[in-house]
C-alpha cells in the first residue's frame, strides 16, 4: 500500500473510534430517520440540519478562532434570499416575468435588474455561497487590521446583522419587505419543494451536504492553520510577533463561517416553510444561532452539530405542548450553560468520559498489585 493511501487509514484507537461514529451517525440520518419520521417531521428535520451547517461555521469562528460571531444572520440571509429569487422566478415561469408580489404591488413594470442573473440555477446557487464569502472577507479585512476584537467585534456583527434586516423591510417594491419571498410551488432540479417524495430527496441532500461540510471543517481545524488559529484565539500579539498575520488567518475563519451560513440559508429556502422574510434573519435569529452553539460546544463541532438539532427539536416539542414557556426554557438552558457547562455537552461528555476512563484506570492498577507481590 502506498503512503498516501496510509494516510487516510486511522492511526490511533481514538481515529478509529471517531470513524466508526461519523458512519453510525450518517446511517441514522441518511437511513432511520427517513423510515421512522412522518413526513412532516422530516421536513423540520431538514431544517434542522441545514441550521447544522450554520453552527459548523460559528464554531469555527468563536470556539476556535476566539470570534464571537453574533451577526451570522446576515449571510445566512443572503444565501436564503440568492436561491428564493430564482425560485420566485421559476414559478412565474422566469425572466421577463415578474414575481407574484410585484404584480400585486403594480409598481414594477419589468424585471429588476438585480433580479435578472438570478434567472439562472447555476448563478443563484453559487452567490449563494459567493456573496456572503466576499462581503466577509472585505468585512472582515477592514475589522481586523483595526484591531478590532473581543466584544467590540461581537457588538459590530451584530449591527450588521440589525442593518441587514433594516433594509429587507425598507426593500418593499424590490423584495417584498417585511412579508418575504415564498417559494412553496417551484422546483429546482426537477424536485417539487411541495411533493413529500420530493422533500426527501432535498433531506439526503441537506444530510450529505452537513457531512461534506464536517469532514472538510474538521480537516482544516487538524491542519497547521487550524493549529495557527487556535494560536491566534490564545495569544493574538504572540503570533504577530512571529511574524504570522494574524488579519489573514482570522478573515479566512470568518469567511469560511460566512460561507457556511450561506449554503445552509439556500437549503433552508429549498426544505424550511418555504419562505424566507427579515423575521429569519436579523440580530434575534442570530443570537439564536449562538446558543445552539454554546449550548453543544463551541470548541466542538459535532458538539455544534448536536446543539443545533437538540434545542431546535426542544424548541418544537416545548412550544407544541406549552408555547408560552419556550423563551424561558431557553433562557435558562443558555445561563445553566454558561454557568455549569462552560464547553457545552461536548466538554460534559469529554469530562464524563475522561472520569470513567480514570476509574476504569485506576481499577486496573488496583487488581494488579497483587498479582505482582504474589510473583
Amino acid at each position: 500500500m502506498s503512503q498516501f493511501a496510509k494516510s487516510f487509514l486511522p492511526s490511533t484507537r481514538g481515529e478509529w473510534s471517531s470513524r466508526a461514529t461519523f458512519v453510525g451517525v450518517a446511517i441514522l440520518f441518511l437511513f432511520v430517520f427517513p423510515a421512522w419520521l412522518s413526513d412532516s417531521r422530516l421536513d423540520l428535520m431538514s431544517s434542522y440540519v441545514a441550521y447544522a451547517i450554520v453552527a459548523l461555521g460559528i464554531a469555527i469562528a468563536w470556539g476556535n478562532g476566539g470570534m464571537l460571531v453574533l451577526g451570522q444572520g446576515l449571510f445566512f440571509g443572503l444565501g436564503a434570499y440568492c436561491v428564493a429569487m430564482y425560485l420566485a422566478l421559476v414559478e412565474v415561469g422566469g425572466a421577463p416575468n415578474l414575481p407574484q408580489f410585484m404584480t400585486l404591488l403594480g409598481s414594477q413594470e419589468t424585471l429588476p435588474a438585480l433580479w435578472k442573473p438570478f434567472n439562472n440555477l447555476w448563478f443563484a446557487l453559487s452567490a449563494a455561497v459567493i456573496v456572503p464569502v466576499a462581503l466577509a472577507a472585505t468585512l472582515g479585512t477592514l475589522i481586523f487590521r483595526s484591531r478590532i476584537r473581543g466584544p467590540y467585534f461581537a457588538i459590530l456583527t451584530q449591527a450588521l446583522a440589525g442593518a441587514f434586516g433594516i433594509l429587507l423591510i425598507g426593500n418593499i417594491t424590490l423584495i417584498n419587505g417585511t412579508n418575504g419571498i415564498t417559494t412553496s410551488f417551484s422546483e429546482i432540479f426537477g424536485l417539487k419543494l411541495a411533493e413529500p417524495e420530493d422533500q426527501k430527496v432535498l433531506y439526503t441532500i441537506c444530510v450529505i451536504a452537513l457531512g461534506v461540510a464536517f469532514l472538510l471543517s474538521r480537516q482544516m481545524l487538524k491542519s497547521r492553520y487550524g493549529r495557527l488559529l487556535l494560536a491566534v484565539r490564545d495569544a493574538e500579539d504572540r503570533v504577530r510577533f512571529l511574524g504570522y498575520s494574524a488579519t489573514k488567518i482570522k478573515v479566512i475563519a470568518f469567511a469560511t463561517s460566512a460561507g457556511l451560513a450561506g449554503v445552509a440559508g439556500a437549503l433552508f429556502v429549498l426544505v424550511g416553510p418555504k419562505i424566507i422574510s427579515p423575521a429569519s434573519v436579523g440580530i434575534i435569529p442570530s443570537i439564536t444561532m449562538v446558543v445552539w452553539v454554546a449550548v453543544g460546544g463551541r470548541a466542538s463541532l459535532a458538539g455544534a452539530i448536536a446543539g443545533a438539532i437538540l434545542v431546535n427539536t426542544a424548541e418544537f416539542e416545548i412550544s407544541s405542548a406549552a408555547p408560552e414557556y419556550w423563551l424561558y426554557f431557553q433562557g435558562a438552558l443558555f445561563i445553566g450553560v454558561v454557568a455549569f457547562a462552560p464547553q457545552g455537552l461536548a466538554g460534559a461528555a469529554t469530562w464524563l468520559k475522561s472520569k470513567i476512563t480514570s476509574r476504569g484506570d485506576s481499577g486496573a492498577t488496583s487488581t494488579a498489585k497483587p498479582v505482582e507481590e504474589a510473583a
